[in-house]
């Protein structure tokens, strides 16, 4: 379980594809403050540490995930989004995030609104995912609010923080992005959906 609020960037270091999987070799400075077998999420995708050597680290993606991610996208040098698994006792600051990526989306936009940055993406309707207004959403492992909720796109406005400490400042028209919609709205939709 995660809340949303990235921890650090961390850098692909190494890719290697065995079978289906995918090991994903990264560079962080939490790197010694992990374990084999502790869970973390990459863009909003929980992946188990492997293998630790010096100040890098390997996680497995297998082919489920691989397929509903960006994670097949993934370049050498590329900059991911860094959270470790929540503490019982901490706060909340953002969402319940269960790092389990529902499908990717596409930055169509990027608006600057004098001191934040409005990025719009677009997602498959056909999944039956949803947003609404004011809502949690989970952009690449970030915790955000939903602004101008639409059928198959929605908005989220950035401040300059979250913009500096996150891959947000790397994202252009056409960026493939990891969503994870809100939990409790996945099982709202669900039960409507048995009820019809």
């Amino acid at each position: 379980m995660f809340t949303g609020i990235i921890e650090t960037l961390g850098t692909i270091q190494d890719i290697r594809k065995e079978n289906d999987n995918i090991h994903v070799t990264v560079g962080s400075s939490i790197t010694d403050e992990l374990k084999i077998d502790q869970s973390v999420a990459h863009n909003g995708i929980c992946l188990t540490v492997v293998k630790i050597e010096n100040d890098t680290y390997t996680v497995t993606a297998i082919k489920e995930t691989i397929e509903k991610t960006n994670l097949g996208d993934w370049k050498i040098g590329d900059t991911v989004n860094l959270e470790r698994a929540m503490k019982l006792g901490d706060r909340l600051d953002g969402h319940i995030v269960q790092g389990h990526v529902d499908q990717t989306g596409v930055c169509k936009k990027i608006e600057d609104a004098n001191g934040s940055i409005y990025f719009t993406f677009e997602y498959d309707r056909k999944l039956n995912n949803i947003t609404i207004e004011k809502g949690s959403i989970t952009v690449n492992g970030v915790s955000l609010t939903v602004v101008n909720s639409k059928e198959n796109e929605f908005s989220v406005a950035i401040i300059p923080y979250t913009l500096e400490h996150t891959n947000f400042k790397n994202f252009k028209i056409g960026t493939k992005i990891n969503l994870e919609f809100d939990v409790v709205g996945k099982y709202v939709a669900r039960l409507h959906e048995l009820r019809n």
